[in-house]
């Protein structure tokens, strides 16, 4: 019942997130997923943004007339279609992480462009910090490397698992890092070992920029280099504890939006 004595409908929202390089979006009804859709953003965003949220509102077997909201984040949010909800990517990361684990006391959002540590506190952010304007601390630091040793994203956190011997890489940039990458393929360093070099220095810098906040318990680790077990098994031995990844991690931050929007 509202205020009113009305009964209230059940609220089904969206939530859009546009990153640097994919468009994901959620379809939520009274906290239910019921649509999930991706796709790469490309030169017109906003056009890939419409198309995808007219994608999953199919898909969830909903109407658009029957969405009370949606809300957007992300880097390219300005071209979204029109909504009712903008939220930072920082809220919308802890957000969604918070709805998913509760218990989120750091959350790390690892995306495309950027990585941010985010100190919750009763379920907000309290404080965050970014790293670098530099590939070095995010996904695009990976895609490079795994196009450098012409391996799968995927393959490439799997085979550093397999590693046999610690490769340093010294560069703190993107560009020179795969130089350093170039350098130990001619010099027929492993596959295993070069790519856990990699995700090992990716992981160091995410841990200093995220101690740079505090680090409490639990450890949640959210975006596209969430699913890159490489990067995660780096974490964990990096903070001495382990790290916790919810369902679709990619999607957490449309999730969050699609919670504002909800909130709203």
């Amino acid at each position: 019942m509202d205020a009113s004595g009305k009964e209230m409908g059940i609220v089904i929202t969206a939530g859009i997130d546009i990153g640097g390089k994919d468009v994901k979006v959620v379809v939520l009804n009274d906290g239910k997923v019921l649509a999930r859709t991706r796709g790469v953003g490309g030169f017109e965003q906003g056009k890939a943004a419409e198309d995808l949220l007219d994608k999953a509102v199919k898909s969830a077997g909903v109407s658009r007339n029957e969405i009370a909201g949606i809300g957007v984040t992300g880097s390219g949010k300005k071209f979204a279609p029109p909504h009712d909800v903008e939220i930072t990517e920082i809220g919308a990361a802890v957000k969604g992480a918070v709805f998913m684990i509760p218990s989120a006391g750091t959350v790390i959002d690892s995306g495309a462009e950027d990585s941010r540590g985010i100190k919750v506190e009763d379920g907000v952010a309290k404080d965050f910090a970014t790293n670098d304007k530099c590939a070095a601390g995010a996904g695009a630091f990976c895609e490079s490397m795994a196009r450098a040793l012409e391996v799968s994203l995927e393959d490439f956190g799997k085979i550093s698992l397999s590693a046999q011997k610690a490769v340093p890489i010294n560069a703190q940039c993107a560009v020179f890092a795969e130089s350093e990458v170039v350098s130990l393929i001619n010099s027929k360093t492993a596959k295993e070992d070069i790519a856990k070099a990699v995700n090992d220095a990716l992981a160091e810098r995410v841990i200093a920029m995220v101690k740079r906040v505090g680090v409490e318990k639990d450890i949640v680790v959210v975006g596209g280099l969430a699913k890159n077990v490489g990067y995660l098994d780096a974490l964990k031995r990096g903070f001495k504890t382990d790290v916790l990844v919810p369902e679709y991690p990619e999607y957490i931050g449309a999730l969050g939006a699609a919670l504002a929007a909800a909130g709203k």
